[in-house]
């Protein structure tokens, strides 16, 4: 079993690593790009799926940090999988009660997915787009809150969030 983790961490670090690769397609201007990388992100919801049905969600304490961080990623690039998403939130949810996985990485799976479903997040960690040069967020349940909630999931402010992606 210990080396069928070890090789279960290095698949997943791997396919974390080609997908960070192949990001920058994700919204290219060319078709073929953008192909290229939702292929690679179904192919690899596909194996998180039959992953978590094996293994159930892979926690640090199984797999190492980085390759639970790499499930985790996985996950969040999944959005034509929503029975993906949907799954890996669910056990990712238990394993956070556990104390095996961050509040943190749950809450933006969990507004990726809300977003995904077409409802309304939560934290505003997802973004619409950019409106006047400022990053918008997916309309979120309390906006008035946001900061709040997510300071209790140890997220950063918004508008610190947001800076990090600024192009000013």
């Amino acid at each position: 079993m210990a080396h069928d983790v070890a090789a279960l961490a290095e698949e997943l670090t791997a396919m974390a690593a080609a997908d960070q690769q192949s990001s920058a397609h994700a919204n290219s201007a060319d078709p073929a790009e953008q192909l290229a990388w939702r292929r690679i992100t179904a192919r690899h919801g596909d194996r998180l799926g039959q992953i978590m049905a094996e293994y159930g969600w892979p926690t640090a304490d199984q797999v190492g940090e980085e390759a639970a961080r790499a499930a985790w990623l996985i996950a969040q690039h999944a959005d034509r999988q929503l029975d993906v998403q949907r799954r890996a939130l669910q056990l990712m949810q238990q394993a956070v009660s556990a104390g095996t996985a961050g509040l943190r990485e749950l809450a933006f799976l969990r507004d990726r997915t809300r977003v995904n479903e077409g409802r309304e997040q939560t934290y505003g960690t997802q973004i619409a787009g950019v409106k006047d040069g400022a990053p918008v967020p997916w309309p979120c349940k309390k906006p008035e809150r946001m900061d709040e909630l997510r300071a209790e999931v140890g997220i950063e402010p918004f508008d610190e969030y947001v800076a990090k992606f600024s192009t000013a």
